[in-house]
């Protein structure tokens, strides 16, 4: 890539970069974890589970294994030896309880669950033959309603690593609101939202010998699956590789190892060949979904329209075996100034699979609430929904009792408004209209915690100019390679095309798994310090020379310009950085940077981004189709390294909410059990015919303690909020409240509409 004629002089981070990948992506270059091959591949297709609960009676292979190409049939029966605790089967992102164990014994505990592993020397053996598996079960009631088992809803007693229990009440929440003038209590609930990135999942293990193993995996974290492998099988790290160098989309599903990866391993280890298995579209529904939830906020304010009650309740589902959490109700608290505050998260357990992390887990879930309820309050108490939030707007998060490191949601509202129109808005639902259509305008707060992860990384500079930056940190899509990219050859000062970054395997060094948005903070700050380091061997090494000009300079006061280290305040004083090399007899030098949380700082300070999202909506008078016209995101996180990659970010995540709100939705059928909508036809998804005008807006926003760039991350924020706003623009456009996620039209068409 030629360096752009609007960047003659290297600056890099804070423009609009092209990513750097794009070109081995549009030419199918870019391999995923299913493109890789080896003479002898063996191929392999999973049986699953046609009941939701019970047992197996007896399973016949015998057709199968007599079919062509079938090299082995695996079932509990004929499975290897392997670890048995839960400690060893239990990621990095684990929920507590027993983990899921393919092929463990004859019992059933969802639908879906893999119940035999073929496998054969082509992919289309190996399917045809799983076909011929005849298993025959002793099939138990299933309970996967969440609206029938919440009575049996309880506090988890094990709280899951890295998700915040909700704080102790604060005040008298309750007293509070029964002597408030204004208050509402409204009930909330969403479906089941499952994942479907466009890469399925798939595990490809090229077999070296006894004990090694290289693997390529759909992961969101390779050194989370490769120590997931070494645990389970018993394997030494140095002979495990796991390598993620493209992952074509993963929101949260890739965070922990799926099924493929342990009966790909299992293989490939008993049969000592390599093997891959894809899964397929259907198979997708069963690994990991957003938890169907039941919520009921209740709300109350002075006349003023100040908050003098929160109280927020939660029954979320998991599955019998694993006591999956998210941070729901805590927001609730933070958001807005209120002194009596009660929040209440617990747990109801269902026959299914555990729920997993995805996009903005716990955030777009409580807030799609917290933010209804805040809409419908603003019209109890008669004033505008933007002027109930402005109203008690708070710079500090009561929660944690402490200061946060920066705020600029008010620039969120008036610039967001702004540009939205939003002052033009009629208060009276159903007063707006366009023809046939009912126009309904609304808005909602965002919030996601802004956080920086332990994260290694390591820079190289040769005297040729070449960067070579290497971390284990995956690229799931959202521009990593590219910002890593940036913020190596800024510090440098050359074009882009002389930095490599070389991410996406596990033999690199350590990284946290891609998720919560703490990416670009973490592991972009590693490679920040790494450069600085190099700086820093740099300029001793100049001071070596007898009357360096840089005998009295310290780190601080030197910079790279066109290859030179030359002072800050005055680049004629310097010297080639070549020159330093050769005198040192070096040709390159090396150096790793580690970022981590500021420990000391946390103790006082807490830093989130922040959005306010502005909707447009309209909705067909007689038939009640919804189209979503307009869209304004105003998004708060600190330094933007790359406004186009970012700008990418907030789209996705405002296209998934449009999802949330009227499209996606497991659909269950609690007699049996299963998951009937288990493919792209049944289960829909925002398509281009769906997605109208979306407007990013990134606020100035300057905080130097939310980590050591400047930056908080983006990948959940762009969703946050956006299923409200949705919501409360469908109100106002028909007059109806829709509180039960997606908003279908048969929900809106059985109520009337305002005239």
């Amino acid at each position: 890539m030629k360096e752009s004629p609007l960047n003659p002089d290297n600056r890099h981070i804070g423009n609009p970069v092209p990513r750097v990948d794009a070109g081995l992506k549009v030419t199918g270059q870019a391999h995923y974890s299913a493109e890789y091959h080896e003479a002898g591949l063996l191929h392999g297709a999973v049986v699953l589970s046609t009941i939701a609960v019970g047992r197996i009676v007896s399973i016949d292979t015998s057709a199968a294994k007599a079919f062509p190409g079938v090299v082995e049939v695996f079932t509990h029966e004929n499975r290897m030896d392997v670890a048995s605790s839960d400690k060893k089967w239990q990621d990095e992102t684990a929920a507590p309880g027993h983990p899921f164990r393919p092929l463990d014994s004859d019992k059933i505990l969802f639908d879906g669950q893999p119940v035999a592993f073929v496998v054969a020397d082509r992919f289309e053996a190996a399917r045809d033959a799983a076909a011929l598996v005849k298993v025959h079960y002793e099939a138990s009631e299933p309970h996967t309603d969440i609206a029938v088992e919440r009575s049996n809803s309880y506090v988890p007693p094990t709280k899951r690593n890295g998700i915040a229990p909700p704080p102790e009440p604060r005040g008298k929440a309750e007293e509070a609101y029964a002597s408030a003038p204004f208050k509402i209590s409204a009930d909330y609930a969403h479906e089941g939202e499952h994942h479907n990135p466009m890469e399925m999942f798939a595990t490809t293990v090229l077999w070296e010998n006894e004990k090694q193993l290289t693997i390529y995996d759909k992961t969101q974290g390779s050194q989370n699956s490769q120590n997931f492998v070494c645990n389970v099988f018993g394997l030494k790290q140095d002979d495990v590789r796991v390598i993620n160098a493209f992952v074509g989309g993963a929101f949260g599903s890739g965070l922990r190892p799926r099924h493929q990866l342990f009966l790909a391993v299992m293989a490939s280890l008993q049969l000592k060949r390599s093997v891959r298995l894809e899964l397929t579209r259907r198979e997708m529904f069963y690994l990991s979904y957003r938890p169907l939830m039941l919520q009921t906020v209740s709300l109350a304010a002075d006349a003023n329209g100040q908050l003098a009650s929160v109280m927020h309740d939660v029954v979320s589902a998991t599955s019998q075996f694993e006591d999956y959490q998210e941070v729901v109700v805590n927001w609730s608290g933070l958001a807005y100034r209120c002194d009596n505050v009660r929040l209440n998260y617990e747990l109801t357990k269902l026959d299914t699979a555990t729920p997993g992390d995805m996009r903005a887990p716990g955030a777009a879930s409580g807030l799609y609430a917290l933010e209804s309820a805040m809409d419908e309050l603003a019209y109890e108490v008669g004033i505008d929904p933007l002027e109930l939030r402005t109203r008690n707007f708070i710079h500090f998060d009561q929660n944690e009792d402490k200061q946060l490191t920066s705020k600029a949601l008010h620039a969120c509202y008036r610039q967001g408004a702004e540009r939205f129109g939003w002052a033009n808005r009629q208060m009276q639902p159903g007063s707006m209209r366009d023809g046939n259509e009912l126009v309904g305008w609304g808005m909602a707060t965002g919030y996601w915690d802004a956080m920086v992860k332990q994260a290694e990384a390591k820079v190289r500079f040769s005297s040729n100019g070449q960067i070579v930056v290497e971390a284990a940190a995956s690229d799931i899509g959202t521009g990593t390679y590219t910002i890593l990219t940036q913020i190596a050859a800024e510090a440098f000062d050359v074009p882009l095309e002389q930095v490599t970054v070389q991410i996406g395997d596990s033999s690199l060094p350590t990284t946290s798994v891609e998720g919560g948005s703490w990416t670009a903070a973490s592991t972009g700050s590693a490679v920040q310090l790494g450069c600085q380091a190099i700086v820093e061997q740099m300029l001793k090494l100049a001071q070596k020379a007898k009357e360096s000009p840089l005998d009295d300079a310290k780190v601080a006061d030197v910079t790279i310009r066109a290859g030179r280290l030359v002072l800050k305040i005055d680049e004629s004083r310097g010297v080639a950085i070549a020159d330093i090399l050769s005198a040192n007899d070096l040709s390159s030098l090396e150096a790793k940077g580690t970022a981590a949380p500021d420990t000391a700082q946390m103790k006082k300070f807490i830093s989130y981004t922040h959005s306010a999202v502005f909707v447009e909506v309209k909705v067909d008078a007689e038939l009640g189709v919804v189209r979503v016209t307009r869209v304004v995101s105003a998004i708060a996180a600190g330094k933007i390294l790359n406004p186009k990659t970012a700008r990418s970010q907030i789209l996705g995540g405002v296209v998934m909410g449009i999802g949330m709100a009227l499209h996606e939705e497991g659909m269950w059928d609690h007699r049996s059990g299963r998951i009937m909508n288990h493919n792209l036809a049944e289960y829909h998804v925002p398509a281009h015919a769906d997605i109208h005008d979306i407007e990013v807006i990134f606020v100035d926003e300057q905080d130097d303690m939310a980590s050591p760039l400047g930056i908080k991350g983006l990948g959940e924020i762009g969703l946050v909020g956006v299923s409200a706003a949705i919501a409360n623009a469908i109100f106002h456009a028909t007059g109806k409240r829709q509180r039960h996620l997606p908003i279908t039209i048969d929900k809106i068409i059985d109520q009337s509409m305002a005239a």
